[in-house]
């Protein structure tokens, strides 16, 4: 789907898209948008924004989630990388999903003028590619520690691809349970 300065494209995870700014460039550099409501309502995200949410990360190989938030205060999620390169990651939590525990990865970097556009229902997490790497979240429920959960990023059972050896990952994501089979999803999303 084409928008005067977005192109949306679908990914094999119903409700995640990738987004690709059009920078409008000339002998200065570039101006580009890297939200608009308008547009971004042909896409499905109607909610209004409540946070902007900003992550640095000095070391390549830096592992951040996979976070997500119970409903009702599920969030859809615009990721995009400012400066450097990152791995990003979404997970398909919904219970009803066909692609349920499904994920989808790609490629955000500064240079590539792209986002992930990741609904209410899925786990998201990033591995940087470059030092200093630097990403804006856009999302659209504040944050609620009451509701914040997450999964493993290296649970055997999600066999994510992440692209580097993990370089750096936080005592409470490392340590999170691994999923088992009574693991049943995200419901009401």
């Amino acid at each position: 789907m084409e928008t005067p300065r977005f192109s949306f494209t679908p990914t094999p995870l119903a409700g995640l898209w990738q987004v690709q700014r059009k920078p409008i460039r000339d002998a200065r550099g570039f101006f580009a948008r890297v939200y608009c409501a308008q547009e971004f309502a042909a896409v499905g995200l109607a909610q209004p924004l409540a946070q902007i949410n900003h992550s640095f990360s000095s070391l390549p190989g830096t592992l951040r989630g996979l976070h997500f938030q119970h409903p009702p205060h599920a969030e859809t999620k615009l990721v995009s990388c400012l400066s450097g390169r990152i791995w990003d990651v979404a997970v398909d939590l919904r219970a009803d999903s066909p692609t349920f525990l499904q994920s989808f990865g790609t490629e955000l970097s500064a240079a590539g003028q792209n986002s992930l556009l990741i609904p209410p229902g899925f786990a998201h997490g990033f591995q940087t590619l470059e030092a200093d790497s630097e990403i804006v979240y856009l999302v659209t429920a504040p944050y609620s520690a009451e509701w914040e959960d997450g999964l493993n990023p290296l649970d055997p059972a999600l066999a994510i691809p992440w692209p580097l050896p993990v370089a750096e990952i936080s005592a409470r994501d490392a340590q999170r349970a691994l999923l088992d089979a009574h693991y049943r999803g995200l419901h009401g999303v």
